[in-house]
């Protein structure tokens, strides 16, 4: 058993929360801990060498310009040059009779907020004029913002402001269960009007996509190297089986090798499982245990399935798109978003990963049906894929992929010091206003540098301001 001494901040966890918490609590001057029992950093938002493609894959995130802590934070790692943006995005129809795909692309144009995205919205073809209508109707209701209770069910709203199903399926669909990854049932209101108010009402800016050119790992590697290099000690491969409070009002945590860490306020930068299971090792009389753990059986995951071809020909010349009236939600051209990359070696043919989100039926297919109906679907957009050879194809299923933000879910979402006594929570499904996305891991891990700043007797604002609004949604105090 070994004493890896006393840190200020003993952090457990680097993924996009606890690489915040860091690089936060560090720049500050806190001598800081790291721990992650993975062997790279990122937590879900991670990649990794396939031993049998001997391919580098994950499953792709993305971020959009209204991201501000997570823009931020990689601005402060130089991350950010490793992001590429895109002002519009394609949507794209399954072609008939073995035809080419019908193309709409909404992005910002010259009119100020919220009507920046109207004309290309106007012209798109995925909708019908009462498509459009009935959208606009909806869009109302988020000009102002969002909901500020979270009962509502998406369905219900859909429901209640009578969306048509080509609506739904064009276009409410593909951004709200691709941003969310969940059904309709199971997402809030107010976080798909969350959605909408701030990437396609408050400002051009807010809208943009924003897609990593580097796998997820490496592109985090740079956070996680921030850290360092402002003082914090990061211990990969260490995976912490029980924390302890002690006496004199410092916290202890042991490893599976039985070293132990020493720090007078812990962060646990987990998943809510994780959280669960450390919580769950203190005594059954403690006040973390007491108001944690009842909150952890309301909160549920929903997953994402991503499929990996690589081809022997070009497939497309888009680096993206969502494709419609399929299962598949994206789209992304993998050989050209890398290949931005100075460092990025080009291959021949082609390599695509397609999305799958809320891919509950998918947990119960095998691979072989899985790769056969997205390639199947996959030749309604692009024919040449009929005449293509996969090369290699892999699956990666990921069931635990994100936290569902289910109506009412909030009020058992706690917040950055809502355990007490010294013991910090981060993690997106923490009380962070934003649903499951990196941008809201970023935020968790910065509200919990600024309650450990606090319970110190310090002051630390960390968070970064959301992005203005802009044009005529300023004049709406929006």
């Amino acid at each position: 058993m070994s004493d890896n001494g006393s840190a200020d901040v003993l952090v457990i966890g680097a993924g996009l929360a606890g690489l915040s918490a860091a690089v936060a609590l560090s720049g500050a001057g806190a001598d800081v801990a790291l721990v992650e029992r993975k062997p790279h950093v990122g937590g879900r938002a991670y990649s990794y060498e396939h031993p049998a493609l001997e391919e580098v894959v994950d499953s792709q995130h993305v971020l959009l310009g209204c991201c501000t802590n997570l823009i931020d934070l990689c601005r402060l790692a130089g991350a950010d040059r490793h992001i590429r943006w895109y002002d519009k995005i394609t949507f794209l129809e399954p072609g008939r009779a073995s035809g080419a795909a019908r193309r709409s692309d909404i992005g910002a144009s010259f009119l100020p907020a919220p009507g920046h995205s109207s004309w290309s919205f106007l012209r798109a073809s995925m909708l019908s004029v009462a498509d459009k209508a009935s959208i606009a109707l909806g869009l109302l209701e988020f000009l102002r913002g969002y909901p500020l209770s979270d009962e509502e069910p998406f369905s219900a709203w859909l429901k209640r402001t009578k969306q048509t199903d080509r609506a739904i399926r064009h276009f409410w669909e593909p951004v709200i269960v691709g941003t969310l990854n969940d059904t309709f049932d199971r997402c809030s209101t107010r976080y798909a009007g969350q959605v909408f108010h701030e990437s396609f009402m408050k400002s051009a800016e807010g809208g943009r996509l924003g897609i990593p050119a580097q796998p997820l790992s490496e592109f985090y590697t740079a956070v996680a190297q921030l850290a360092e290099k402002q003082g914090t000690s990061l211990h990969l491969r260490t995976s912490i089986d029980r924390i302890e409070s002690m006496p004199d009002g410092a916290w202890t945590a042991t490893a599976s090798d039985g070293s132990i860490y020493r720090a007078g306020s812990l962060v646990l930068a987990l998943p809510f499982e994780q959280t669960a299971r450390l919580v769950g090792t203190l005594p059954e009389e403690s006040i973390q245990r007491q108001r944690i753990l009842p909150a952890m059986d309301h909160f549920t995951h929903s997953p994402i399935t991503t499929i990996h071809l690589w081809f022997d020909r070009v497939i497309t010349e888009l680096d993206h798109a969502a494709l419609l009236d399929t299962r598949i939600q994206w789209m992304f051209n993998k050989s050209r978003i890398r290949r931005f990359e100075e460092s990025a070696v080009a291959q021949p043919g082609q390599y695509l990963e397609l999305v799958i989100s809320a891919s509950f039926a998918e947990l119960h297919r095998t691979r072989e049906e899985i790769v056969s109906a997205a390639v199947e679907e996959l030749a309604g957009f692009f024919p040449v894929v009929r005449e293509a050879r996969i090369l290699k194809s892999g699956v990666l299923k990921e069931a635990r992929a994100t936290f569902s933000v289910v109506p009412g879910l909030d009020r058992f979402r706690p917040a950055a010091d809502g355990a007490g006594e010294g013991l910090y929570l981060a993690g997106d499904w923490t009380l962070t206003g934003w649903p499951s996305t990196m941008e809201g891991a970023v935020r968790s891990g910065r509200l919990a540098a600024e309650a450990v700043a606090r319970g110190a007797g310090k002051q630390g604002r960390f968070l970064t301001p959301d992005l203005p609004a802009t044009g005529l949604m300023r004049l709406l105090g929006c």
